[in-house]
């Protein structure tokens, strides 16, 4: 790993605090002296705002526009079949992933790879800061709360790595090499070379940091804004149905879900932060601050996503890089999704009558749209999917139909006669209502199952090399342990 800036403020703080508390002391009476572990009011509060201002930057670096912010949404959806690339040339960002061919060389590949470890990293040192810091400064519950988001912010960031670059769960039950597991905050490079971690052992590391965090993260945040930017007992809690999910644990996201899911219609959560559908999906994506967005990424004008991280620069006319896919096995083309659907009429458009394309993100001068990154029609479509694999049937359809009822009040879904006929329908049902925010290709691979790519014009079979990213070229230059 790449040598990191050390964030050392708070030492240096207190290294200040300390001299200046002695020599003020110099010529007075020992009686008229400050206790030497007495804090002025002023400097607890300034060091207050500073750890607030750096969990804040530890969801800046999650939302970086190479990583949660936009890259990791459009890899996941560029490599499979629901987009086409509009240019046809190698300008166009993130041409060689749509296409298959990038290799440990490759600029996307690696940037990815840097901009997880180093939010991991962060995380890393911060917690390291907060095991040292001193009384006092800020109360020990919210001590834990910041420890407990810190948690969930790698735990975020070491799922969008392992997904990428490193073979499914369910391949081997997570037997395989996965990628390195660093828990150690790393000032230097003496501590770049280290193994990659078993698949299952990274897994369990983020299934123990959501656990962590679950305890300590408050059921609520102060206003809508936080609520839906930083991590409450909610957040944590639906992060958990995905990561169970793609173990193909049905049982614990039953588990999970059923803390956030009532047990029918019309589905909410329980205790809380509220969370439910809201009445029409295209406000999902205009009201940013909605009971059905359970954590955004937010940006504004000093807070952008970078240049070509955009999701509204990608697929709506901000430059249309990656228009809908209506032919072959895209899903705008399937006869269950019919043109009735408001997710049809009302979240895509065509362009030039030529691109179809998705206007889920809108913003196409400044580029500021939210990046959804859960939302609760996720939970109820992982739930879902758990009752109709191994839970209870009836259930399974009643929360797909609370999804296609929402966009498409009178569809009739068909009789299933049997639960593999009833995943398929849920799974179809995922393609539409999460389609452009990131699920295409973990949805494959979580079953294990071939990539349709209409880049590379051909299926990626789980056995391939292409199936999952490669180790980037500088983590092997710089980590000599990477391929032991």
């Amino acid at each position: 790993m790449k040598k990191m800036k050390s964030t050392t403020k708070i030492l240096a703080r207190f290294l200040f605090l300390a001299v200046y508390l002695m020599v003020n002391s110099c010529g007075k009476d020992f009686l008229d002296r400050a206790s030497e572990t007495e804090i002025p009011e002023d400097q607890i509060s300034a060091e207050a705002t500073r750890i607030e201002g750096q969990v804040n930057g530890l969801y800046a670096s999650l939302k970086s526009g190479a990583l949660y912010g936009g890259r990791y949404l459009i890899y996941n959806d560029i490599r499979g079949d629901e987009f086409l690339n509009r240019a046809q040339n190698g300008g166009v960002t993130g041409f060689t992933v749509y296409l298959f061919t990038n290799d440990p060389a490759d600029s996307y590949v690696g940037g990815f790879w840097v901009a997880g470890y180093l939010t991991i990293n962060r995380v890393n040192i911060f917690l390291d800061e907060m095991a040292k810091l001193g009384p006092n400064i800020i109360t020990d519950a919210k001590k834990k709360e910041y420890i407990a988001e810190a948690k969930f912010v790698r735990a975020m960031a070491y799922y969008a790595l392992v997904q990428l670059f490193a073979k499914p769960y369910v391949a081997d039950n997570g037997a395989s090499k996965g990628i390195p597991l660093r828990l150690k905050p790393e000032k230097t490079t003496e501590n770049n070379a280290i193994q990659r971690s078993t698949v299952k052992a990274i897994y369990d590391q983020i299934l123990k940091d959501l656990n962590e965090s679950e305890i300590d993260v408050p059921m609520s945040h102060s206003n809508g804004y936080r609520t839906s930017t930083r991590a409450h007992k909610n957040t944590v809690i639906a992060f958990k149905t995905r990561i169970y999910l793609a173990m193909k644990n049905f049982p614990k996201v039953i588990e999970e879900g059923n803390k956030l899911v009532t047990a029918t219609a019309p589905f909410k959560t329980k205790t809380g932060t509220h969370q439910e559908l809201l009445g029409r999906v295209a406000t999902v994506y205009a009201d940013r601050i909605s009971a059905e967005r359970i954590l955004s990424f937010p940006f504004e004008l000093t807070n952008v996503p970078g240049t070509q991280n955009q999701l509204s620069y990608y697929y709506n006319i901000g430059n249309l890089e990656y228009h809908i896919n209506t032919s072959g096995t895209g899903i705008y083309n399937n006869p269950n999704w019919p043109a009735t659907d408001a997710r049809k009429r009302d979240l895509t458009d065509l362009y030039a009558n030529t691109f179809r394309y998705l206007t889920k993100f809108t913003d196409v001068e400044t580029y500021l749209d939210w990046v959804p990154a859960i939302r609760y029609a996720e939970v109820l479509l992982n739930l879902a999917e758990a009752e109709a694999e191994e839970g209870d049937e009836t259930r399974a359809l009643a929360l797909l139909k609370a999804i296609r009822h929402r966009s498409d009040a009178n569809y009739v879904f068909p009789t299933f006669d049997s639960r593999a006929k009833l995943v398929e329908a849920i799974l179809l049902e995922r393609r539409i209502e999460l389609l452009g925010e990131g699920f295409r290709i973990p949805d494959l691979q979580r079953r294990n199952m071939p990539i349709v790519s209409v880049g590379a014009a051909k299926s990626i079979l789980p056995t391939d090399p292409e199936y999952i990213f490669p180790i980037p070229l500088r983590e092997i230059i710089d980590n000599p342990d990477i391929n032991k």
